[in-house]
């Protein structure tokens, strides 16, 4: 160990913060937090971290916090493989992790930790050292997104045309179309499921799940933009029965939320000068006072009230946004966002926390996925939400670091990544309903949100912090699309086309089922970059002798690598080895951990992110690798390197400026070249 350079350090972690377009913004005046720290600090020129893989969120957030390669600690993809080669599940589990992750480090040293929504190998806590706090971590989003999540988001639309209130699962598909007027509707029962990511997150998977992708345009994370929202329909009519004296030209509708459970009658309302302009929404026909009032297009955070899960009655908060009133009083649509469980201290270590960050911060935010393809969504909507997620994590780190005495902080915001998976493959031609300069134009806000997200921590430079932001990937707009491999479940497609997986069909309808006929099955591509052989003695159910494995595995990669696109005439993957070959990548673990080849998808034809190498650049100044920059006591001032800067290396740089023992496993090395002292 070395003396300590620094005594408070914090990890910024950004999700997909692209160190490409972050130079871009810097560059064009419109990041100046960001610009700041990078003059007071050091970082790349070019910004970027050299990414291990694969480059998607669990893997890299871990590699991040142990400064080891995914094939040393365990976390070698989004999901780890589930009860069988074509089943997964969730891969956050710190459990699962192999290496030791840097806050325990210190805080064994006796500083006083806390690891803020962390998805890579935080949850649960792997030390039970008192000087360590652990919050959430269990999911991409924000905090207590797949604990407290009680029903999902979704469109309202009231109108004097329609003749049955109801509430319709998947009504909004990705046209990004609702119309506006339902008849002639018998009233559907509630359906009790979660749709969209979070759902996903709240699944109950303890023997995995099967994630088949049979078009990549639609499953896995080619669909992710494109997740069917549900709609609540409401007739709108003249106010009747209420206990209040109503306004002249009141409007009544209903607000069903719950998934329909629970309805909550609200007046449409005029103002002074006779036009319809707000809402008002009552806990019923009876109460004097609203809940909220919403003018239009306002949006409103934080307003709690019962909702249903499993027959139980819980106490959520939830963000609303009028989005629409017709001034003749005809319409009303209306976003209402996912409602928070404000009871859910499950996902907090010690549970006193999260009772101290909801009496002096707030409770914690919901999050949005809703896009479409549709610049209202995505900009007015799921954008505005994720500022309120933004907002509450700042505070609550500000609060925390400010007053509960914590001397290193590892955190991680989400905002950037989640949003761009709604746009980002659309953004060098637009779609439909949204040009090209429109999601250009949302591209940049969602960096001036991350921007200001940076600068609410700028201050704590003048007190003594060394800061780092750092990001897990970045993300891509590709340039050809996507081509049937490299998702995040079982991909069907290529292979199928290949004859190396085969489906089962139903005999009566000739139609494949989502099951893997194994008789006949040689291989599967299952979890991104990995391909799993359907091995004797391996599983139950193998046919591919042992001593075939060379010469099939050898097959394999010939055939990926013949494989050429019908646009292009390029082939579509950059390479594919042998596991013990991509031993020098980092990702030559053991089965299941790694499959026995592992592949990855050539430049122009990757997913958002996740089957590329970190080097992979995109349209529209889009990169897949992550970023780098830091800033305070033990780091050089205005200063760039030339060093490649790799994945590895920012827990042994943290360690070298604390003054702590490296983590047991790390295979990274300090970045000598950015420390104030020459070793």
């Amino acid at each position: 160990m070395v003396p300590a350079k620094a005594t408070k350090v914090a990890v910024l972690g950004v999700d997909a913060m692209d160190p490409r377009l972050t130079r871009k913004y810097v560059d064009m005046g419109i990041m100046p937090n960001t610009k700041k720290i990078l003059e007071a600090g050091s970082a790349r020129e070019d910004l970027v971290l050299l990414g291990a893989l694969p480059t998607v969120t669990p893997p890299q957030w871990t590699t991040l916090a142990t400064g080891a390669y995914p094939q040393t600690h365990g976390i070698t993809a989004f999901y780890r493989q589930g009860g069988d080669m074509d089943m997964v599940n969730l891969n956050f589990n710190s459990e699962h992790c192999k290496a030791e992750q840097l806050w325990n480090v210190t805080a064994e040293a006796g500083k006083k930790t806390l690891v803020w929504h962390w998805p890579g190998s935080a949850w649960p806590p792997s030390s039970d050292s008192p000087n360590l706090s652990v919050v959430d971590g269990t999911s991409p989003g924000g905090v207590n997104m797949s604990s407290a999540q009680v029903d999902v988001e979704f469109i309202v639309m009231a109108s004097d045309l329609t003749e049955v209130t109801t509430y319709r699962s998947g009504a909004m598909d990705s046209s990004a179309k609702v119309p506006c007027v339902v008849t002639g509707l018998d009233k559907e029962e509630p359906k009790k499921k979660n749709t969209g990511m979070a759902g996903m997150m709240q699944r109950k998977m303890d023997d995995g799940f099967r994630l088949y992708i049979m078009d990549p345009w639609k499953d896995g994370q080619g669909g992710s933009n494109a997740i069917p929202a549900d709609v609540a329909y409401s007739t709108l009519k003249p106010a009747d029965k209420w206990s209040i004296d109503l306004p002249e030209g009141a409007k009544e509708f209903t607000l069903l939320l719950s998934g329909g459970l629970v309805r909550r009658p609200a007046l449409l309302l005029k103002n002074d000068q006779g036009v319809y302009d707000h809402v008002a929404i009552y806990k019923n026909k009876k109460t004097i006072e609203p809940m909220v009032t919403i003018k239009n297009r306002e949006y409103v955070r934080d307003i709690v009230d019962d909702c249903v899960k499993d027959d139980d009655i819980i106490q959520a908060s939830r963000d609303m946004r009028v989005l629409e009133i017709a001034e003749d009083g005809s319409k009303v649509r209306m976003w209402v966002s996912a409602s928070m469980n404000i009871k859910a201290d499950m996902m907090w270590h010690p549970k006193e926390l999260y009772k101290e960050i909801v009496e002096n911060v707030g409770y914690p935010s919901p999050c949005s996925t809703l896009g479409f393809g549709d610049f209202e969504l995505i900009y007015d909507c799921m954008h505005q939400c994720w500022q309120h997620v933004a907002d509450f994590q700042a505070d609550s780190l500000n609060y925390l670091m400010e007053n509960a005495g914590y001397e290193v902080v590892f955190s991680h915001f989400h905002a950037p990544d989640l949003q761009k998976h709604m746009f980002i493959r659309d953004l060098a031609k637009g779609t439909e309903n949204t040009t090209a300069e429109q999601y250009e134009f949302i591209m940049q806000a969602i960096y001036k949100q991350t921007d200001d997200y940076l600068g609410k921590f700028v201050h704590f430079l003048d007190k003594g912090w060394t800061l780092m932001v750092v990001s897990d990937h970045a993300q891509v707009c590709p340039k050809y699309g996507l081509r049937g491999l490299g998702d995040t479940g079982m991909n069907v497609q290529i292979m199928e086309q290949l004859g190396y997986t085969v489906l089962e069909v139903n005999p009566e309808t000739g139609k494949k089922k989502r099951r893997v006929d194994w008789t006949k099955t040689k291989a599967v591509a299952n979890r991104e970059m990995h391909i799993y052989l359907n091995l004797k003695g391996r599983t139950d159910h193998g046919i591919v002798d042992p001593e075939d494995q060379y010469e099939l595995e050898e097959q394999i990669i010939t055939d990926l690598y013949n494989i050429k696109d019908e646009e292009s005439g390029k082939r579509i993957i950059a390479w594919a080895l042998r596991r013990k070959d991509a031993v020098p990548l980092g990702l030559g673990g053991e089965y299941p951990d790694c499959g026995d080849i592992i592949y990855c998808m050539a430049e122009g034809y990757e997913h958002d992110h996740d089957d590329s190498m970190a080097t992979s650049l995109g349209e529209c100044d889009t990169s897949a690798g992550p970023i780098f920059f830091g800033a305070g006591p033990g780091l050089k001032k205005n200063f760039y390197t030339d060093r490649m800067i790799r994945q590895v290396d920012v827990a042994p740089t943290i360690a070298t400026i604390l003054g702590v023992r490296m983590p047991k496993e790390c295979e990274g090395a300090p970045i000598y070249q950015i420390l104030e002292e020459v070793f």
